[in-house]
């Protein structure tokens, strides 16, 4: 039963990567800092995967299901 829901999470997960290629995320840096003048700059971290891993992902959950099917 293990290995069948493992499939399942690895189906859903490939779903995911296919569908959301990449996200940000944002972190803020000071810049200049006299006294009680502050500058703040934001700045944005990209991460992007390959929509291959997300094929590679749900393909493996398949196959995690048809060989859990039949080993029952």
């Amino acid at each position: 039963m293990k290995i069948r829901t493992i499939g399942i999470v690895m189906i859903i997960l490939g779903i995911i990567m296919l569908l959301y290629n990449s996200f940000n995320y944002v972190t803020t840096e000071k810049v200049v800092d006299i006294g009680p003048i502050q500058i703040n700059k934001e700045v944005n971290h990209p991460i992007k995967w390959s929509p291959i891993i997300g094929i590679v992902l749900a393909v493996g959950g398949i196959v995690l299901i048809v060989a859990s099917k039949k080993e029952a």
